[in-house]
């Protein structure tokens, strides 16, 4: 595949091979589909990136809104692209099915304008607090924002976990953190101020109201879930492991208030509907 440059996108490719060796049949529906439309604009950009990142003078004083939906689904190159979309498609396989595809779509869109908008308010603080206007130039694109939303949303749902941070095993509940910085000092060129933004607008959903008002905005749209209990959990590669109390051939009894036989007959019924 190429790109404009005319030379060949190996981290695009890259992706594509990741991406069939998990199977689309194993990709949820929105997962797959910001998978698509994040490719398709890397290979069809509507503007150049200097006309679609978000930035205090570009969304804020020049009044460029339709950047907080643009800045999120471009990226720098192929390798930026790439890295996103692995994280996206293992964080939307664990989460997706938990949350509800309409739900999570939900999740997506608000998170992608929210971030951009946080993103500005943490450059203008900057701005105002070190007295350098270099911040309000400072000007980001790509999905990464939203992945550390989505991972302080995983996070949250599976408590208890531990994450591999640079070989160091850190308690899933300080994983985010520890990455924040540590991306930042090994790749000094990436949004510090956007990586925080979405840390920060994925506590406002977890331990703030933004669900709560994301819940009475869409009133009785969207089919809820309750993601409280976890059904399924899913390993960071994508591998299943279950619940001990899950019972075979599908079915899932609190424990206790099922008898052998009421489970045999339960199982028997299911394979004569089949």
């Amino acid at each position: 595949m190429q790109r404009r440059q005319g030379r060949v996108n190996a981290g695009l490719l890259l992706l594509l091979y990741q991406i069939s060796q998990v199977g689309l049949q194993n990709i949820p529906s929105v997962t797959l589909g910001v998978l698509a439309l994040n490719i398709f604009f890397f290979l069809n950009p509507v503007r150049p990136l200097p006309e679609v990142c978000i930035s205090v003078n570009e969304g804020f004083y020049r009044k460029n809104w339709q950047r907080l939906l643009l800045s999120p689904v471009h990226h720098a190159d192929d390798w930026h692209l790439y890295y996103n979309m692995i994280s996206m498609l293992w964080k939307g396989i664990m989460l997706e099915k938990k949350l509800k595809s309409t739900w999570f779509a939900y999740i997506i869109v608000v998170f992608s304008v929210l971030i951009g908008v946080v993103y500005m308010a943490l450059e203008f603080m900057l701005m105002k607090i070190l007295d350098d206007p270099s911040y309000e130039m400072n000007c980001a694109v790509g999905f990464s924002g939203v992945l550390f939303a989505l991972k302080v949303l995983n996070n949250h749902y599976n408590p208890g976990r531990v994450s591999s941070v640079l070989g160091l095993q850190i308690s899933s509940k300080y994983a985010c953190w520890v990455e924040l910085v540590a991306i930042h000092l090994i790749s000094p060129g990436t949004s510090f101020a956007g990586h925080l933004a979405g840390i920060l607008v994925g506590l406002m959903y977890t331990r703030g109201p933004l669900k709560k008002i994301m819940e009475a905005c869409a009133g009785g749209i969207f089919s809820l879930s309750d993601p409280a209990r976890p059904r399924d959990y899913y390993s960071d590669f994508g591998g299943a492991t279950y619940n001990n109390e899950r019972r075979p051939y599908g079915f899932w009894f609190p424990p206790n208030q099922h008898s052998e036989e009421e489970i045999r007959r339960q199982r028997l019924r299911r394979f004569e509907r089949r």
